[in-house]
């Protein structure tokens, strides 16, 4: 293993995130990538709070122009 980046990504409710490069170990044979609690809890409250406002744009009325 040896510390670098990594892309992730999210496909949730609707929505897809990426992130291109987020800290993490990535395995040197395979290229497989492991994210500390530090990482994985930032993304959790970040896609916490993307629910939170996708579910108020499915609240709001739909209004003809």
């Amino acid at each position: 293993m040896k510390r670098g980046v990594a892309p992730l990504h999210i496909d949730r409710n609707g929505y897809h995130l990426t992130f291109e490069s987020v800290p993490a170990w990535v395995c040197t044979q395979c290229g497989e990538a492991y994210f500390e609690e530090r990482e994985v809890a930032i993304v959790q409250t970040m896609i916490t709070d993307i629910d939170g406002k996708t579910e108020q744009l499915r609240e709001q009325p739909l209004v003809a122009v």
